[in-house]
């Protein structure tokens, strides 16, 4: 957020904190014992989330690179994460077929999004933090409602 740090995912199971300016790298996270498939900051980035084919999203503190959180609630790999504009929600989606909505700052679950018929491959929220969509190998996008996690629309 800040246009100083790169994150990076990795089929070596690690994330990794990269200097833009040096290309240099900064820190290396371990911690995750599958591939990791999706990496996000958080909007201050102080947080940075990532989801892995071992069937977590994972919580890390960006300055000190220590591990926060270990979410488990997903069935099978994760692929995707994003955080809400205000920093206070994290969405993660899966080979599960839904999209989980976190409270970012606790790591509780707040809600699970079902609909998607195959795995979800995207989240984003819409800029002002009303609206997610997800996007899935079942050829829509659902856009939902982020505080209630309610089904809006569905394209095809």
């Amino acid at each position: 957020p800040n246009g100083k740090l790169l994150v990076s995912a990795s089929e070596d199971k690690t994330v990794r904190l990269w200097n833009i300016g040096s290309g240099a790298p900064l820190q290396t996270l371990k911690g995750h014992t599958g591939v990791v498939r999706a990496v996000a900051f958080s909007p201050d980035g102080k947080l940075l989330a990532s989801a892995s084919g071992d069937k977590t999203v994972r919580l890390w503190d960006v300055g000190s690179g220590a591990p926060l959180q270990t979410l488990k609630e997903h069935r099978a790999s994760g692929t995707a994460v994003a955080f809400s504009p205000n920093g206070k929600l994290l969405a993660s989606a899966s080979g599960d077929r839904t999209v989980k909505l976190w409270n970012a700052g606790s790591g509780v679950l707040l809600r699970t999004l079902k609909g998607h018929k195959d795995w979800v491959r995207a989240v984003a929220f819409s800029p002002n933090g009303k609206l997610l969509a997800s996007a899935s190998d079942d050829k829509t996008v659902r856009l939902w409602n982020a505080g209630s996690g309610a089904p809006l629309r569905t394209l095809k």
